[in-house]
């Protein structure tokens, strides 16, 4: 199912996004929900699927992890299950992903879905990411405050929250509505009645995340194996003192890797590419031959990327969930990146070469890409 997203992206872009909050009214018309309670509970219990349920009994939090084997314990009020990216494991679902995507493949993160009975919730907290809610049935009342320095505390050790605050948002979401919260803004949302929640995420990552991926990428591929090195040293009155010449020469020594584009590119698609979460892979057994691939592209059948797959292109070169797609093909290998669904004429020429179609076979061997049979 196509939704189309009741949205003028320019005002938002220019007035919303990483700014202010929105409640988007009717921001999705006659909205159905894409999975029930049951099956997004029927995930929970999976084993390769990130889930976790928060309760609130006598006033005292709880937060529990999956897989779960059972939800008999639960009573009527009070508690949600949440279930991390649900567009990697559940089809229909996947297609809420799609009407965001104007808003740059790197940046968006997973679909996270959540079940709350009333007064379910996880209470008042930050986020520092970008996110989209999505009403789906019921109601559930929600208050935004204003984006102000804030203490956080843990009523449970994986529960971080905040004290109560003053509303700008202070409304009430039924199916279709979607709520929009840049990072830093506290908000808390309610279950009123039995309750589907859709959060459509957009990952930021930190400047220490970056560093610690790029020293992992420096260590894996044995960069920067150069060594400080002082020819010049000469005596100084204080043998404890390090001088600011050997500092900004250090300083420099690491500075250098960074200031290598190609390095800093590569190192970044690679990167960026990878998901956060486990991906649905199903490898086709028995495997394709390049021939098989060929020939089913002849006769008109289409491929399908894997849900929650990163496709992402980086100057000329484009990568797959971590790995490089080495080919000459750049506009083949674009259309990989670009487009859910790729036919044989969209891939054009790269088709007659024996080295693009070994690639693709390996792609569509490892899972990545699929025919829908």
């Amino acid at each position: 199912m196509d939704y189309e997203l009741n949205l003028d992206w320019q005002s938002f872009m220019e007035s919303h996004w990483q700014k202010r909050p929105l409640l988007i009214k009717g921001g999705f018309r006659d909205f159905r929900d894409t999975i029930s309670p049951d099956e997004l509970a029927g995930l929970a219990m999976e084993d390769d699927v990130s889930s976790r349920m928060v309760t609130r009994f006598d006033g005292k939090w709880d937060v529990r992890h999956g897989p779960f084997q059972d939800f008999d314990d639960l009573g009527e009020k009070d508690w949600s299950i949440l279930v991390q990216a649900v567009n990697h494991w559940h089809f229909p679902s996947a297609a809420l992903m799609k009407p965001f995507r104007c808003l740059s493949d790197w940046r968006a993160d997973d679909l996270m879905i959540s079940y709350s009975v009333p007064g379910g919730g996880v209470g008042p907290h930050l986020d520092q990411y970008d996110v989209f809610i999505i009403q789906g049935q019921g109601r559930r009342h929600w208050r935004v405050g204003e984006k102000i320095p804030m203490k956080q505390h843990c009523p449970h050790p994986d529960l971080l929250q905040v004290a109560p605050f003053d509303a700008i948002i202070d409304d009430e979401m039924v199916p279709g509505d979607i709520l929009y919260i840049p990072p830093g803004f506290p908000h808390e949302g309610y279950a009123i009645e039995e309750s589907l929640n859709y959060s459509v995420g957009f990952r930021a990552p930190n400047a220490r995340e970056l560093f610690s991926g790029f020293a992992d990428y420096v260590i894996a591929n044995d960069l920067g194996s150069y060594r400080y090195s002082d020819p010049d040293l000469s005596f100084r009155d204080n043998p404890a003192l390090i001088q600011q010449g050997e500092l900004t020469k250090l300083h420099r020594m690491m500075q250098d890797l960074l200031d290598q584009p190609a390095v800093f590119r590569q190192w970044f698609g690679e990167y960026i590419s990878q998901s956060r979460h486990e991906l649905d892979l199903a490898q086709p057994e028995p495997p394709y031959t390049p021939e098989d691939i060929q020939a089913l592209m002849a006769q008109g059948e289409s491929l399908f990327r894997l849900n929650g797959l990163r496709v992402l292109r980086v100057g000329d070169t484009c990568f797959v969930n971590g790995e490089e797609l080495k080919t000459p093909h750049i506009e083949a290998a674009d259309v990989l990146c670009q487009y859910d669904e790729v036919s044989a004429d969209m891939l054009g020429d790269a088709l007659h070469d024996p080295q693009f179609v070994i690639l693709l076979t390996a792609l569509i061997n490892s899972g990545y890409w699929y025919f829908d049979d």
